[in-house]
């Protein structure tokens, strides 16, 4: 039955919506933890910087282990370790549940970033592989939709559980759904051959570039994430910074030497493929800080509640959700600069205007309207700009390439957050105010909205860099669909 619905075009959407599940998961259940954290605080009567970890352990066990499990996939098989991956998923969910302390909580949640990053480094891998080229956009604007859905339900579906059913089933509920998307996945994924893998020797697994790409990444996320913290020129810092140059030296020297490497840096000479992923970064560099930073504004200067705060955000989460498969659809036809460079333009137009006309009393009206249009511009440039990189790169390498732009958005929200925060709290230091986040009252609206319109400001020259590199990386021409057998459709999905 299953073999036979692979030869069927409608083929690639059961595969989309298949792993679209596994992606609107992980959104939803990211988005649950953190309505749930108070709740886990108080219940195991611990502080929030250590509560944090429940948070921060997930992200850096993706963050560390995207590339390698996407070239494992491209090796191996893309299904075998996305499966694997959502069997470690939901176990962990459930450990996670039944955890009788906050240590076994952190470390469950730790295993389940393992997990996430065996899903995450392979699913859009397959999905786009089982796409022809001439509609990687549209399918790459709609795999945003489904993210741009789960962030608006997480938070709400998190509330619902937590008032209603205790914090434990924030992580429960993963397993039911969990079990079912497994079987679905067993049973519809890997109908059909890797075009690129029949006849050809697997090439070994670059292990050594694995564990400097990681080790690299983890001190890089560690130090910026806790710089603003405990000061950037503390000797853990420094240490934590030149460690983590050292490997990534390492790293590059490795690379560019191993037969097999994990990240064939060599691609990086491909223009559109290196141009990309540096407009990718500053994309996530300058379009994060608003949605951190908000929040603070709005409850601890103008005074709203952390619901009205939510209500807030749905507007732009659903902004995104709408202009993602639009722009990614009109760039398989019209190419991706315009679309790019649009995006861009919008997330800058946003900080600039924050920049110079944010106060201690702006309508909140104002906030929403550039939370809608950096959203708008996120929207804009996302799909259009994932969709010129994969083009620059053969399909045998859509795994690392695929889990590449993921890392690049992981890691700019976080360095987002810290640069946005260490500008904020250093203005507010040389005007005489506590340098802290915790410290921002109406007493102090002043110090506060100047760091923020210097922050905007900031990130708004960034993005501007962004639109050049958008620019000068070139525009996409509309590629012929393949005329090829259903079965040569689903490169990659094995």
């Amino acid at each position: 039955m299953f073999a036979s619905l692979a030869q069927r075009p409608s083929y690639k959407w059961w595969v989309f919506w298949t792993i679209a599940i596994g992606t609107f998961m992980s959104v939803v259940d990211h988005g649950s933890v953190l309505v749930a954290l108070p709740e886990i605080e108080a219940h195991f009567q611990s502080d929030l910087p250590t509560v944090q970890w429940v948070v921060v352990g997930y992200a850096l066990a993706i963050s560390v282990l995207l590339l390698p499990m996407g070239r494992l996939g491209d090796i191996l098989s893309r299904k075998n370790v996305y499966v694997a991956g959502f069997v470690i998923f939901v176990a962990s969910a459930a450990l996670a549940g039944f955890s009788p302390n906050l240590a076994m909580l952190i470390t469950a949640k730790v295993l389940q970033g393992v997990g996430s990053a065996l899903i995450q480094g392979n699913g859009m891998a397959m999905i786009i592989a089982t796409f022809p080229g001439n509609e990687r956009g549209k399918v790459l604007g709609t795999h945003l939709s489904v993210v741009g859905v789960g962030s608006i339900v997480g938070p709400a579906l998190g509330g619902f559980l937590v008032d209603g059913l205790g914090w434990r089933w924030v992580f429960f509920i993963n397993v039911p759904i969990g079990v079912v998307t497994i079987a679905a996945s067993a049973m519809l994924l890997g109908h059909g051959r890797s075009a690129e893998t029949q006849g050809v020797v697997r090439p070994r697994f670059d292990w050594p570039g694995a564990a400097l790409s990681g080790g690299a990444l983890l001190l890089f996320l560690l130090v910026v994430g806790n710089g603003d913290r405990i000061g950037w020129t503390t000797a853990p810092l420094l240490t934590g910074a030149l460690g983590a140059l050292v490997m990534l030296v390492a790293f590059i020297w490795w690379e560019l030497r191993v037969p097999s490497p994990m990240l064939e840096l060599r691609l990086f000479r491909r223009r559109l493929l290196a141009f990309g992923i540096a407009a990718g970064w500053l994309s996530f560099l300058g379009g994060n800080a608003a949605r951190f930073m908000m929040p603070f504004y709005l409850q601890r200067i103008l005074g709203y509640s952390p619901k009205e705060v939510g209500l807030f955000m749905i507007p732009a989460a659903l902004c995104l959700t709408v202009l993602g498969p639009i722009s990614g659809t009109l760039s398989d036809r019209f190419g991706w600069r315009k679309f790019t460079m649009g995006g861009l333009a919008l997330s800058a137009a946003s900080c600039f205007i924050l920049a110079t006309t944010l106060t201690d009393h702006s309508p909140v009206l104002l906030i929403i309207s550039m939370l809608v249009l950096q959203s708008a511009g996120t929207g804009l440039f996302n799909s259009p700009n994932n969709n010129s990189i994969l083009s620059a790169v053969e399909r045998s390498r859509y795994g690392v390439v695929s889990s590449l732009t993921q890392l690049v958005r992981n890691s700019a929200n976080v360095t987002s957050v810290a640069l946005t925060t260490t500008v904020v709290v250093v203005t507010m230091g040389s005007m005489g105010v506590e340098p802290s986040l915790d410290a921002v009252s109406p007493a102090v609206a002043g110090a506060f909205v100047a760091g923020l319109r210097r922050a905007f400001l900031l990130l708004g020259v960034l993005l501007t860099v962004g639109i050049a590199l958008s620019y000068f990386k070139g525009n996409g021409v509309r590629e012929t669909a393949t005329p090829a057998s259903p079965v040569a459709e689903k490169t990659g999905v094995r």
